[in-house]
């Protein structure tokens, strides 16, 4: 008899001990969340955050604010959250930036240890687009201009060391080509900008710049994936034209402050996924060249330990300097 209340005792003690975690899961959220965005508005990373954020309003019941707080490739806003409480109320918007600062420049937090990384949101190929006066047509007929005017092209980027920095420092690599460097704090700052002609050429991501090459205010002449992209199906890659082994995406995630509760990590893991997997956003994902991808937090954290270490063997080879 005391054996098997001992058994019993045990099992009530390992239920009461799951109830939190449970409770937790639960009735999260329970009060709006912040989701810090690392740019200005108006760019692809604002852009699908607010799409997401949408739509986890939607399926929560509780509003999902996204807060812009541009500056450093993201880092002003990565720091604010590694050091915001663990509560699940404070979610990063993780960008490539958050990759690339631990090679670019020094800062005041751990790129991995500081942060829950809860899932991969999507994958989005950048564009090459040229302002409609470069008289230039084709990646073949750029790079013969710019190699016949070197230092006296200017291109843009959303910030040092951003992958439409990168990649346009790999462009040069590999054409030989050389060209002058204008960082903005944002994407969107950099695409006004284009528009009025004050820097001529931009890798960018598709979603923030495939309306302007809609309305041909904006010469797409190449994408950076392995193959074209759906939503611009007539714009070839830069490997098709020329420039094999050239390949650069973006990513879009989300993550915690260290030490958040696994219970509301798994929590919204799986109202990201389900968004995810919802036929609105992901055709809306889509439409904007964007790849929607999901997955587990386990994932996601091997994911982004591997693009740190990626991208620090590419910076130190382009011998890029943070701002």
């Amino acid at each position: 008899m005391q054996k098997k209340n001992a058994s019993q005792g045990t099992v009530l003690a390992i239920l009461i001990g799951c109830m939190p975690a449970v409770s937790i899961a639960q009735t999260y959220p329970a009060k709006p969340v912040r989701l810090i965005v690392g740019f200005a508005p108006g760019g692809p990373n604002d852009i699908v955050a607010r799409g997401l954020a949408q739509k986890l309003s939607e399926q929560t019941g509780q509003q999902f604010i996204v807060e812009n707080r541009p500056g450093a490739n993201t880092a002003v806003a990565t720091e604010q959250v590694s050091r915001a409480a663990p509560d699940g109320y404070n979610v990063m918007f993780v960008s490539p930036g958050h990759a690339t600062n631990p090679s670019l420049m020094k800062l005041n937090f751990d790129s991995i240890r500081d942060f829950t990384f809860v899932t991969q949101v999507a994958d989005a190929q950048n564009i090459l687009v040229v302002h409609p006066s470069l008289p230039v047509k084709s990646v073949k007929e750029l790079i013969a201009f710019a190699k016949a005017r070197p230092g006296e092209i200017n291109y843009g980027s959303s910030g040092t060391g951003s992958t439409g920095h990168l990649s346009t420092e790999l462009f040069q690599m590999m054409t030989g080509t050389k060209m002058v460097h204008v960082p903005y704090k944002g994407a969107g700052p950099a695409l006004i900008e284009l528009l009025a002609g004050q820097h001529v050429l931009y890798f960018g991501n598709i979603a923030g710049i495939i309306g302007y090459v809609r309305t041909h205010r904006m010469r797409a002449l190449a994408v950076t994936g392995e193959k074209r992209s759906p939503s611009v199906p007539e714009v070839p890659t830069v490997i098709e034209a020329g420039l094999p082994g050239f390949v650069v995406t973006a990513f879009y995630g989300i993550a915690f402050p260290a030490k958040a509760p696994r219970a509301i990590v798994d929590k919204l893991n799986s109202e990201v996924v389900r968004a995810l997997k919802s036929p609105d956003f992901s055709t809306r994902l889509r439409d904007g060249g964007t790849e929607p991808v999901g997955g587990t937090p386990e994932q996601f954290t091997t994911f982004m330990q591997n693009e740190i270490a990626k991208w620090a063997k590419v910076i130190k080879a382009a011998g890029i300097k943070g701002e």
